[in-house]
C-alpha cells in the first residue's frame, strides 16, 4: 500500500469514527483485547484490492464501529471477527455516497461502482449493527436515487431496510424511501407476475444459476415480494397510515395465500418450482425452499419442511447444507462446466438464508421438528467452512468427510470466504476452477460479501430480536450446556449501547449469575438459566 492510500484510508477512517451519530460508551469489554484478529488477518492476506479503509486502518474502524463479541468458542469467536474485518473491505466511497460491493475486483455483469444488488439483502442485514449509520443511509438511496439497479437480480430491498430501521431505532431512512419502495413492488407486479398471480424469475436473476428446479415460479422472489409488502405495511403503521398500511398489508396476504397454494407439494412436504403458465411442481426438494421462513410466511403446519435439513439424503452436509437434495439424480457437485453451479455445492449465500430462516421458525413458531441444536449444528458447519484449504486434487469430489478423521484432516488454513463449496471437503469450487483455467480477474470470489454471518450470531445464535418499540428482547438458541459464558458488548440499538451477559456460576465475569441484559451499563433485565429475558429501553439521557 502506497503512501497515499494509506493517508486517503487515514483520513476516511477519521470522518467515520467522529461521525455525531456513531454511538459509543465503555462496556464489559476492551477493544484492545480483540486487536490480534485484525493483526493476525492483515499479516497473512494479499490485500489485492483497497477501497475506503485499507488493511493499515482496518482495527481502528473496527473498534469504533462494530458490536464486540468473545466466547468459549474460539474458531467462532475468530470467524465473527473475520466476517466483519472482510465486511469493511467492500465499503466504497463514491461520488454518490458510500456504497457496499459484492466482489472486490470489478466483475463485468456489474453495475454502477461495481455494485451488484444480489447480496445486498445481506449487506443490510449485517451492516444493520454497525455504529456509524451513513454508510448503509447513503446505500439504501444508491439504489433508488443515485443510478442502482434494484431489480437486476432479486432483492429484498424494503424488508432489509425495514429490519435495518428496528435496530436503529429510526425509520426515517426508510421513510423516505417509501414512493420508490412501492413503486419498486409495483414494477416487480408489472414485468414478473404470472397469469397465475405468482412472481416468476429466471434461476441466474436469483443468483443460482445451473438449478435443477429451473426457473419459474419460485419461493424466493416471490417471498422477497410478501416480505417487503409486510416491511412497508409496518412502516406506514407506524407512520400513522393506518388505511394504506391494511392495503399492503392485503397485497401480502393475497400473496402469502398463493405461495402455500401453489408452490406448497403436500406430499414432499415443501416449496418448490412451478414453470410460468402453469403445469406440475418441479420434482426436487431446493435450499431455497426454506426462503419463506425468512420472512414469516407459511403458516405452522408447514415445518415438516425441516425434517429435511438434518437428514443426510435430504441436506446436511459436513460444509453445508447442500443447494440441493442430494437423494435426487439432478444433484452434482461437480468441476466441470459453469463455475457457479447451484445443483449440490454448498452456498454461504443461501446457508445465510437457511440460518435466518430457522432462527425465524425456532423463535416464533410452536413446532417440535428442529431443535436448538440443530440450530448449532448447521451454524457450526457454516463456521467450520470459513477456511482456507488446498486440497488435492482426488479429495474435490464426492468423498464424504462425516468421520472424524475425514474432519481433522481437511479442517486447516487460515480465514476465508469465496463462492460455493464442495459440501464434502470444503474445498472452495468456483476459486478452484478458476485458477485451473486462469481466469481473470484475479482472485474474484476472495473476500466475497454475498452472505451474512454476523447476524446471525448476534440475532440467531445470541437471539438479540429486534423490534421497532421500546422493549429488548434477547432468546439465545444457543443449546443448553454448550457454554458456560459469553459477552455481546457494544452493541448500537436505538441510540443506545446494548451488553448481554451470559456467565453460568458468576465467575467469569464477575458480574453475577446467568443472563444479563444491560443499556449503556445499567441492567434492564436477566434470568438465572440461558433463556428469553426482557426489559424496557431507559429514557435516552438529556430527554
Amino acid at each position: 500500500m502506497n503512501a497515499l492510500t494509506k493517508r486517503i484510508g487515514v483520513a476516511v477512517l477519521a470522518a467515520l469514527v467522529t461521525a455525531p451519530w456513531v454511538v459509543r460508551a465503555d462496556g464489559v469489554l476492551e477493544a484492545e483485547r480483540f486487536r490480534a484478529y485484525a493483526d493476525g488477518f492483515a499479516a497473512g492476506d494479499r490485500e489485492t484490492v483497497v477501497n475506503a479503509i485499507p488493511n493499515a486502518a482496518a482495527w481502528e474502524w473496527m473498534a469504533a464501529n462494530v458490536p464486540r463479541f468473545e466466547c468459549p468458542d474460539k474458531k467462532l469467536e475468530e470467524v465473527y471477527w473475520f466476517r466483519w474485518w472482510t465486511f469493511r473491505k467492500h465499503l466504497k466511497e463514491t461520488v454518490d455516497g458510500w456504497i457496499v460491493t459484492e466482489f472486490l475486483p470489478a466483475v463485468p455483469w456489474a453495475g454502477k461502482h461495481n455494485s451488484i444488488n444480489c447480496p445486498a439483502g445481506h449487506h443490510f442485514r449485517e451492516g444493520r449493527w454497525l455504529h456509524d449509520r451513513r454508510v448503509l443511509d447513503d446505500y439504501a438511496v444508491f439504489w433508488f436515487r443515485k443510478g442502482g439497479e434494484p431489480r437486476k437480480y432479486s432483492f429484498w430491498a424494503a424488508d432489509a431496510m425495514e429490519a435495518r430501521a428496528r435496530v436503529i431505532g429510526d425509520d426515517e431512512s426508510v421513510r423516505n424511501l417509501l414512493p420508490e419502495l412501492k413503486a419498486n413492488w409495483e414494477a416487480w407486479a408489472g414485468d414478473h407476475r404470472d397469469e397465475s398471480g405468482l412472481y416468476w424469475q429466471n434461476d441466474g436473476n436469483d443468483g443460482m444459476e445451473v438449478s435443477v428446479g429451473g426457473s419459474g415460479c419460485r419461493a424466493t422472489l416471490n417471498s422477497y415480494q410478501y416480505g417487503d409488502a409486510v416491511a412497508i405495511a409496518a412502516v406506514l403503521e407506524r407512520a400513522g397510515k393506518g388505511e394504506e398500511a391494511a392495503e399492503w398489508r392485503g397485497k401480502a396476504a393475497a400473496l402469502r395465500e398463493l405461495v402455500e397454494k401453489r408452490l406448497w407439494d403436500a406430499e414432499a412436504e415443501f416449496f418448490k418450482v412451478r414453470p410460468r403458465g402453469g403445469g406440475a411442481l418441479a420434482g426436487v426438494r431446493e435450499l431455497h425452499g426454506y426462503v419463506p421462513w425468512c420472512f414469516h410466511l407459511p403458516g405452522p403446519d408447514k415445518s415438516g419442511a425441516w425434517r429435511q435439513l438434518t437428514d443426510p439424503q435430504g441436506f446436511r452436509a459436513p460444509f453445508g447444507p447442500t443447494t440441493t437434495e442430494q437423494r435426487h439424480a439432478g444433484f452434482r457437485v461437480a468441476y466441470e462446466g459453469h463455475e457457479c453451479q447451484w445443483n449440490g455445492p454448498s452456498w454461504p449465500f443461501a446457508t445465510a438464508q437457511t440460518l435466518t430462516a430457522m432462527a425465524n421458525l425456532l423463535h416464533d413458531y410452536r413446532q417440535e421438528v428442529v431443535s436448538r441444536k440443530d440450530y448449532w449444528e448447521v451454524l457450526q458447519g457454516y463456521v467450520r467452512s470459513h477456511r482456507f484449504r488446498q486440497l488435492p486434487p482426488e479429495r474435490r469430489e464426492g468423498e464424504s468427510t462425516d468421520g472424524a478423521g475425514g474432519l481433522e484432516r481437511v479442517e486447516s488454513g487460515r480465514p476465508w470466504i469465496d463462492e460455493n463449496l464442495n459440501p464434502y471437503t470444503g474445498d472452495w469450487m468456483a476459486r478452484t476452477l478458476l485458477k485451473q483455467r486462469r481466469q481473470a480477474p484475479d482472485e474474484r470470489g476472495k473476500d466475497y460479501n454475498h452472505s451474512t454471518f454476523c447476524d446471525l450470531v448476534i440475532s440467531g445464535l445470541l437471539g438479540l430480536r429486534p423490534r421497532a418499540d421500546e422493549v429488548v428482547e434477547v432468546s439465545p438458541l444457543l443449546p443448553e450446556g454448550e457454554w458456560d459464558w459469553f459477552c455481546l458488548d457494544h452493541v448500537p440499538y436505538h441510540g443506545r449501547v446494548l451488553t448481554v451477559i451470559w456467565d453460568r456460576d458468576g465467575t467469569h465475569y464477575g458480574r453475577g449469575v446467568g443472563m444479563q441484559v444491560l443499556v449503556d451499563g445499567v441492567k434492564i433485565g436477566g434470568a438465572e438459566r440461558l433463556g428469553t429475558v426482557r426489559g424496557k429501553l431507559p429514557e435516552r439521557k438529556g430527554r
